[in-house]
């Protein structure tokens, strides 16, 4: 029985782990690498056609994001997610197929008019839609069985609509052992979904620490912090530009922003209107409408009774079309314009960007966690210049950070998570953090609650029985490792993946009539046939 830590080992983003217990295998969560990559990360140690299962905590890109990758390279097992994280996958991993497709289409033009090689999308639309049939929904509370070595049950997390920690209990032999993923834990008192629920027993925990260093300054009153800010940038003539996630920040902004106008604390510009540029955000916030009864706290279900949509108000206007978008920047007149991506690495808030950074009379609030590297946290670093389609942008708005907004918990709330566990678990596992954070944090734990824990790196390996370390993986840095300059095709990359899925594929088939064998020679024959000649 064992556990590797692939992804978001030492780093915040790309989160994936590997367990194996007696012939099962899974990964808990899937996601891309956002921002620096620090570490040199590890492959998943089997061919993804080999993986029965994947388990996801939430929809974000950097828990979900390179599940149509697995699904390109030959895995057809079964994805287990809560309904809500199902439903924002289905739009968040199509969206982020059109923007690998777009970006490599970009690319591809500036290549050709420079003679160099083409590149292929990571993946594509194809791939997308093929990984979301492998979906299965399931209810918070409800423990379901997968196999006769592995049963797991989803936590509310209260990070995000859907989200989730996943209880895991693995069988091998006589043995049981119990896991607990954290998935990211939400900081109390969120807008519009519940707090995180606690567990209380376990073996191994595997926790985030993203904010492992940080203490939430006391929450401000949101609505009237955010009331100043569009003022201030309305009364100078400016436009409000909020990057934000399109599930889940957006959202919640929605919820402020709705307050400001019902409470009327901006009697002085009553009638602003409000942009969500984002199709993504459009969808997602349609899905957040479908999720009440499962995912909303108590004041949002008793505005919802009460005929109030907690999320809507007049002057909400949508961007849908890429020509609506471009309009977004001729309106004469101060407006608020939500688009994403959050960090600013994407997305249709670069163009907006483009278009406000160099006014001195707009500004530019960031009301999330800004990864080291991303184009927001240079601009909250105060950067005087950045570029953005190639051309350098003076920085001349006003950028300013809306503390307290944040999905993840503080120091405090993640050591009140991790003492609730009643019984003490063998080790707990620090992970989901800035590389320093993930140590210090570790220790923090080790000090405060008695328990075994380490920050392990991507390709270290423990047996779960002995509870031992028995695979080390690298400690190499990505500065100090030569740059690879070749251009690599994914399509060969994913011939090759399909070869490999087929000696799966043989190797399960031992057994099987000589008849049925015999068929299953001659077609690979014919086929190898077909393409030598």
């Amino acid at each position: 029985m064992k556990l590797e830590f692939l992804g978001a080992a030492h780093e915040v983003t790309g989160s994936c782990h590997y367990l194996q217990v007696g012939g099962t295998t899974l990964l808990v969560d899937c996601g891309m690498e956002q921002g620096a990559d620090i570490y040199v990360n590890q492959e998943i140690p089997v061919n993804a056609a080999e993986i029965d299962f994947v388990l996801v905590t939430h929809a974000h890109i950097d828990h979900s994001g390179l599940l149509p990758l697995l699904y390109s390279h030959g895995f057809r097992g079964k994805i287990y997610a809560t309904t809500a994280t199902t439903e924002l996958c289905n739009i968040m991993l199509k969206d982020s197929a059109h923007i690998q497709m777009f970006e490599a289409e970009w690319r591809n033009r500036k290549a050709k008019r420079a003679g160099k090689p083409l590149v292929e999308p990571m993946y594509d639309m194809e791939d997308a839609m093929g990984v979301l049939e492998h979906f299965i929904p399931c209810a918070y509370g409800e423990k379901i069985t997968l196999s006769e070595e592995i049963s797991i049950r989803f936590i509310d997390a209260g990070h995000l609509l859907g989200s989730s920690s996943i209880e895991v209990w693995a069988n091998e032999g006589e043995e049981e052992v119990k896991l607990v993923f954290s998935g990211d834990i939400g900081h109390e008192n969120k807008p519009l979904i519940r707090n995180p629920e606690y567990i209380k027993d376990a073996d191994y925990v595997i926790m985030e620490s993203t904010y492992g260093n940080r203490v939430h300054q006391n929450p401000p009153d949101y609505a009237k912090e955010l009331a100043r800010v569009c003022k201030e940038t309305f009364t100078r003539g400016g436009n409000l530009v909020i990057p934000a996630f399109s599930v889940g920040r957006t959202q919640e902004m929605l919820y402020f922003l709705r307050k400001i106008k019902m409470e009327n604390l901006l009697p002085e510009f009553q009638d602003f209107e409000v942009y969500i540029d984002s199709p993504l955000a459009v969808e997602a916030t349609n899905i957040f409408h479908k999720s009440v009864e499962e995912c909303f706290d108590e004041e949002a279900k008793e505005l919802v009774e009460k005929g109030i949509n907690p999320i809507g108000f007049p002057g909400l206007k949508t961007a849908i079309s890429s020509d609506e978008s471009k309009m977004i920047n001729f309106i004469n007149k101060p407006i608020v314009i939500i688009s994403a991506s959050g960090m600013c690495e994407a997305g249709r808030i670069r163009h907006h960007l483009k278009h406000n950074l160099w006014r001195a009379d707009s500004t530019i609030l960031f009301v999330g966690y800004q990864v080291p590297g991303t184009l927001g946290n240079h601009l909250l670093s105060g950067a005087k210049e950045v570029k953005l389609f190639g051309e350098t942008i003076e920085v001349h708005a006003k950028i300013e950070n809306l503390p307290g907004i944040s999905g993840h918990a503080d120091q405090p709330h993640l050591l009140e998570w991790i003492k609730a566990f009643e019984g003490k678990p063998k080790r707990v596992f620090v992970v989901h953090g800035d590389d320093k954070v993930c140590d210090h944090f570790a220790q923090l734990v080790e000090l405060e609650t008695g328990i075994p824990s380490v920050a392990p790196y991507s390709g270290d390996t423990y047996d779960l029985l002995t509870n031992t370390c028995v695979a080390q993986g690298s400690r190499e840095m990505t500065q100090n490792k030569k740059k690879d300059t070749r251009v690599v095709s994914n399509v060969f990359a994913r011939l090759v993946a399909a070869g490999e899925r087929l000696m799966s594929v043989i190797r399960k088939c031992e057994g099987r009539p000589n008849k049925e064998l015999g068929k299953f020679a001659d077609q690979i024959n014919s086929l190898c046939d077909k393409w030598e000649q």
